[in-house]
């Protein structure tokens, strides 16, 4: 029987007991607690209405009991004094074991974020296309991520990692500078899925061209023109341009000007703003602004017309406007009301002065 003041490796039998009991204590609180919490989120994992629980039942699930022995272990060996330097490689076993477990729930949250993030878009299409390019800028932040966990286990060890940083700093900045332009198309990807000027299924034009988004990747946007081929703009360019997207059009303010003869009378001219307003007040899905005699042109009384379309759909606006052409015409011809074309009158004179002839509406050439 071993007595408690004996002293084995520099320490009392009674310290290395305590020691152990310690150890045993902090290992079991930390299994106890981790179970406590474990077995409660387990009975609420079904509450999936809040996205932050889901998110603390995947940090929960993911906490490795193993990582936190060397806190146990350090709680124990603080009591006793350990020969040569297993103190450090316990201290050091410890901070390791954190770093990794913080990894963990560090790549965890990286993975809920871009998750939540995929949630969060409106449009099936777009999450759908964006699911690719997301996975991609996952994967990149969990190996830089776990790059750094590397340098600072290195550190925690004892190698110096000063000249590696450097060497990656260096080596980092000359792939920088060879990929420039994918690197820029590639953060032009992550702007584009950020700020969201498009998405798939939106009708846009870029400069001289236009069509339909299919497909937004992490270097090119493929658009699919009216004409049936496939326009691919690189992501940089495509964000330096001026994009107009169509698809969120609310309401199209629409312009046209009809002109009347000359000859049409005062009264007939007074009449005609009215016409207009209840041929285009007669359609669904607009909104009328105003009708005005705007000037006197050439051959012709211009009127302006302006009203709005309360849809985004092209072809909708096209079968309103058809509609109100038709509706003008039917409307200028019952009330004998002649549309002006461009047109001169000639006036022919004698010698004398006196007048020859005269020819009227002489098409103009």
């Amino acid at each position: 029987m071993i007595a408690l003041d004996t002293v084995i490796w520099g320490n009392l039998v009674s310290a290395w007991l305590i020691a152990a009991a310690l150890i045993l204590a902090t290992a079991t609180a930390l299994y106890v607690i981790l179970w406590l919490v474990r077995r409660y989120l387990a009975r609420t994992r079904g509450y999936r209405g809040i996205a932050l629980h889901r998110f603390f039942v995947e940090l929960a699930l993911s906490l490795r009991i193993a990582l936190l022995m060397p806190i146990a272990l350090s709680a124990g060996a603080s009591t006793v004094v350990l020969p040569g330097g297993l103190g450090t490689a316990i201290r050091t076993l410890m901070v390791v074991g954190l770093l990794v477990q913080a990894a963990i729930w560090a790549e965890r949250t990286i993975t809920f974020a871009a998750s939540r993030y995929q949630e969060t878009r409106e449009d099936e299409r777009a999450r759908a296309d964006s699911a690719a390019t997301i996975a991609a800028f996952a994967l990149v932040a969990r190996i830089v991520l776990w790059s750094i966990l590397l340098l600072l286990v290195l550190d925690n060890v004892g190698i110096d990692v000063t000249a590696v940083v450097a060497g990656l700093g260096i080596g980092g900045i000359a792939v920088a500078l060879a990929a420039q332009n994918i690197l820029g198309d590639l953060f032009s990807s992550l702007s584009i899925m950020i700020d969201r000027p498009f998405i798939v299924g939106d009708f846009i034009i870029v400069g001289d061209a236009m069509g339909t988004v299919e497909h937004v990747g992490m270097k090119t946007t493929r658009v699919r023109s009216l004409s049936g081929e496939q326009l691919i703009f690189s992501n940089a360019d495509i964000l330096q341009s001026r994009i107009r997207n169509y698809q969120r059009l609310q309401e199209r303010r629409i312009v046209f000007t009809l002109g009347v003869v000359y000859q049409t009378p005062y009264v007939v001219l007074q009449a005609i703003p009215g016409m207009l307003r209840e041929i285009i007040e007669a359609q669904e899905d607009v909104r009328f602004d105003r009708a005005h005699f705007a000037r006197y042109a050439d051959s012709s009384l211009e009127f302006e017309v302006v009203y709005y379309v309360l849809a985004s759909d092209y072809n909708r606006y096209m079968d309103l406007q058809q509609h109100i052409n038709l509706a003008i015409f039917h409307r200028f011809e019952e009330s004998k009301i002649d549309f002006a074309y461009p047109s001169r009158t000639l006036f022919l004179h004698r010698a004398d002065g006196s007048p020859l002839a005269a020819r009227d509406a002489v098409p103009a050439r």
